[in-house]
């Protein structure tokens, strides 16, 4: 039978996402960043000032506005200026390099577009950037050309804001697939604000927490735990850099009860930067967000902050799915059980249910679902059996209904909390005239999730290249997904079918990296 996790009490509405925070204090703090904080009432009043600024120039409701920035509170509220007037948000990665910018804007067709002034060199190579309908808009630099976010958030601004419908788009998020270039995983207001209200009711958020989300606002799981926050009228931080200093100064300064950090920022922590127990003792729920954490660091964490890391499972198209935080040490490991609102089943190849302890393909149902993937039919109706969204990984569950991740059949790579696939990779690697045939997999590590290895061979009529040079090579062409490592293999190995076999490179790679085990 289908694993059915408690019931949804209530979904957020992202156009009024203030009401318990501004009903309870309007003066009290809602979001803080060691540079800076707001109220409820600030926060409030210049949500609704950039929103009806947005609409003055001309941007209408439906309208992509697209985003290239790091974590700030100035973006939470861009984000919320886009759900009260209509708009859809289109987060981008800020890691994104200019091609990547460039094929997102592409696809989705935004009719602005919302850019830190540290990435205004990139923007400018960006050809699609300059076919705004409306216009650039810039923040923290002067660009030739933008508007300033500084201007539009000054000032008074009259006007009547759109009544927004639940089914209406809210957000579309980029996530890379198999096939190599990133989709668009569209929400609507009722599918981003069901994830939001299954992350605080799950977490039992209230006003009396003080949530950290250590990861990137510009994906999924550190935006719906920050409007968790936001909605259970708890103070709520934004994280910069996720460097030890200000992790620890916002540990120190704001003492939060829930929060979610990557593993690399998680691993630097207990390793020389003065973090004492102390520092922690204010934390009921600890997640490491973006995957799962070593045995490694989950045992030296706990020497060292006397706190458990727990766990979570989710994905871009339907949000969190699974929590462990609250499972004891012989259920370290998994991903834990479901959460509010979500259903779950485990089916073999043959579309049979698995049987408790067997591995089986996950499926799930859920009113935090995605609408589709934007202007990809194929791909949305692809993803969905008779209601049942495919997962495309393997889990296992136990007696107790905990599940237990058991590996991607969809082989994305997950590095520092980003979705990285390695058919774009091999493609970026093959451009090189050397190169005649590559394989990239992902290797468990215990501070970047996986790191990317590639296995190479080359060209013989060509002359000899260094491993080195054809890193240098892809991340040219790709940034930060180039590989962490390549290898140069005379034959790459193939399966009986005459495949390459991913998985015995796989294994290779881990037995070479000393990973303790082979997803």
């Amino acid at each position: 039978m289908p694993v059915i996790g408690p019931p949804l009490a209530a979904s957020a509405d992202l156009t009024d996402l203030f009401r318990r925070g501004l009903a309870a204090d309007p003066k009290a703090i809602a979001l803080y960043a060691l540079d800076g904080s707001w109220t409820w009432q600030e926060l409030d009043a210049a949500c609704t000032q950039l929103a009806l600024r947005y609409l003055s120039l001309g941007l209408a409701p439906g309208d992509r506005v697209a985003s290239i920035m790091p974590n700030s509170v100035v973006l939470v509220i861009h984000y919320l200026a886009c759900m009260r007037a209509g708009l859809v948000a289109m987060p981008l990665n800020y890691r994104y390099t200019a091609s990547d910018i460039d094929y997102a804007l592409g696809l989705a067709t935004p009719a602005a577009l919302l850019v830190h002034g540290e990435r205004a060199k990139d923007v400018a190579a960006v050809p699609n950037a300059t076919r705004l309908p409306v216009r650039l808009i810039s923040y923290a630099a002067e660009i030739d050309g933008a508007l300033a976010l500084e201007d539009l958030l000054d000032g008074e601004n009259n006007g009547t804001l759109p009544t927004v419908v639940a089914e209406a788009p809210a957000f579309i998020f980029f996530t890379s697939g198999t096939t190599g270039k990133p989709k668009g995983v569209t929400h609507s207001h009722a599918s981003m604000g069901n994830m939001v209200a299954s992350n605080a009711q799950g977490l039992g958020l209230g006003p009396a927490d003080v949530v950290l989300p250590a990861s990137w606002i510009s994906h999924t799981a550190g935006l719906r735990l920050t409007f968790a926050g936001l909605w259970a009228g708890a103070r709520t931080n934004v994280v910069r850099r996720f460097s030890p200093d200000e992790l620890l100064g916002l540990l120190r300064q704001t003492r939060p009860t829930v929060a979610q950090i990557l593993p690399a920022p998680l691993a630097s922590l207990v390793t020389g930067h003065g973090a004492v127990r102390d520092d922690f003792r204010s934390l009921k729920t600890l997640m490491a967000g973006g995957d799962k954490p070593s045995r490694k660091l989950v045992d030296a964490f706990g020497a060292v902050a006397g706190v458990p890391i727990g766990a979570f499972y989710g994905m871009t198209e339907m949000g969190t799915s699974h929590s462990n935080t609250h499972g004891g040490t012989e259920k370290l490991g998994a991903v834990g059980l479901n959460n509010p609102g979500y259903v779950s089943v485990l089916r073999d190849e043959a579309g049979e249910e698995a049987p408790i302890g067997i591995d089986g393909r996950h499926w799930v149902k859920s009113p935090t679902m995605m609408t589709e993937y934007w202007k990809n039919p194929e791909a949305t109706t692809a993803a969905f059996r008779d209601g049942w969204f495919d997962t495309g990984d393997l889990m296992r569950r136990d007696e107790d209904g905990y599940f237990w991740f058991r590996g991607r059949q969809k082989q994305i790579i997950v590095h520092d909390g980003s979705n990285i696939s390695p058919a774009e990779v091999e493609d970026a690697l093959t451009a090189h005239p050397a190169v005649t045939a590559a394989v990239v997999v992902g290797v468990r590590d215990e501070m970047h999730g996986e790191d990317v290895w590639a296995f190479v061979s080359l060209d013989k009529g060509i002359a000899p290249v260094r491993a080195a040079e054809i890193i240098e090579f892809a991340r040219e062409r790709i940034g930060y997904k180039a590989p962490d490592v390549v290898r140069i293999i005379e034959t790459l190995p193939l399966t009986m079918g005459g495949k390459l076999d991913r998985m015995a490179l796989k294994r290779l790679a881990a037995e070479e990296s000393g990973a303790a085990h082979v997803l």
